[in-house]
């Protein structure tokens, strides 16, 4: 057995995805399988093509209900309940909060109060109107938008892993810059493990995590941050304030499922350290590692990892 990759940029980030097979040709044929299905969901969700389902969602805000799929009705359907069990720190409905900001690792304007304020306005999960009789979405309010960056990549490997099981291998994995899904074992028979990275360094692992049939998502502000009046926000906003996240470097979070896991982090990161940890240990099968700004590092109950010498 032998492990084979394709990477390919999807979804506005670098996908890996790696499967092990008995030949090259096989392994082709369903890391072809994947990619193309990553791209159907990409066309639905996409905040960036007007002729989206997404898009036609935000661009009849406020207007009228807009007929969707019935797998885009669900997505943001479980969306919701999400935004409930996080009681509201994770929320599609933040488009609108999401353009005031620029994200571009250096110091940039801060937008004024008023300005959040109002836009605050047009973000509410429980503004997302769903009517599963007739499959359609409608956002209540004009100007607000939905955007799916948080769960959307987590959605796909979801999809993904589920349709590789039903080929006769081994085992595989979706790698979307970080978070990783994964199913079965890799060629040596063994567990997939997962390197939680350093966020001031990426290139250097501090933990290695055991990842059998389970998906971790990481949100951090390594790659995307600015810096203002000598304080580092995160591109992750608060929803419940309207202001990028400060106080954390990264969270990961582990779970059964990639889309859980993806929504979760960004939740949790909103919540910082202690709020963040406890709502961990209250969840089953989900466990996560939150490093704060000052490298302190918080780890779940009951979670196995193994520490990578400096």
């Amino acid at each position: 057995m032998k492990r084979f990759r394709r990477r390919h940029k999807l979804m506005g980030c670098s996908f890996e995805l790696g499967v092990v097979a008995d030949s090259e040709s096989e392994a082709m044929r369903i890391l072809e399988d994947g990619i193309r299905e990553i791209q159907r969901i990409e066309h639905l969700l996409t905040e960036f093509r007007e002729d989206s389902t997404i898009s036609k969602i935000n661009l009849n805000a406020g207007i009228k209900p807009v007929e969707v799929e019935p797998e885009v009705l669900q997505l943001l359907h479980r969306s919701q309940q999400i935004s409930n069990l996080s009681d509201g720190y994770f929320d599609i409905t933040m488009g609108a909060l999401k353009q005031l900001y620029q994200f571009k690792n250096k110091e940039v304007a801060f937008p004024n109060k008023k300005r959040i304020s109002n836009t605050l306005k047009h973000v509410g999960y429980s503004h997302l109107q769903l009517d599963a009789k007739n499959n359609t979405a409608l956002l209540t309010q004009k100007e607000m938008r939905i955007s799916l960056a948080a769960i959307g990549k987590g959605y796909a490997a979801d999809v993904v892993r589920q349709k590789w099981k039903n080929y006769e291998i081994p085992g595989g994995y979706i790698d979307a810059s970080g978070d990783l899904t994964a199913f079965g074992t890799d060629e040596k028979g063994e567990a997939w493990k997962i390197g939680i990275a350093n966020p001031d360094n990426q290139d250097q692992t501090l933990f290695h995590i055991p990842l059998n049939h389970a998906s971790v998502a990481t949100s951090g502000d390594y790659e995307q941050h600015f810096m203002f009046q000598g304080i580092r926000y995160s591109h992750n906003i608060n929803p419940k304030t309207g202001f990028p996240v400060t106080g954390v470097k990264s969270v990961s979070v582990f779970s059964p499922s990639a889309e859980l896991s993806d929504a979760l982090a960004t939740a949790v990161y909103s919540m910082g350290p202690q709020k963040g940890m406890s709502f961990l240990n209250q969840l089953p099968h989900t466990h996560g590692i939150i490093v704060n700004a000052q490298n302190k590092v918080f780890f779940s109950k009951q979670l196995q990892y193994e520490a990578v010498p400096s």
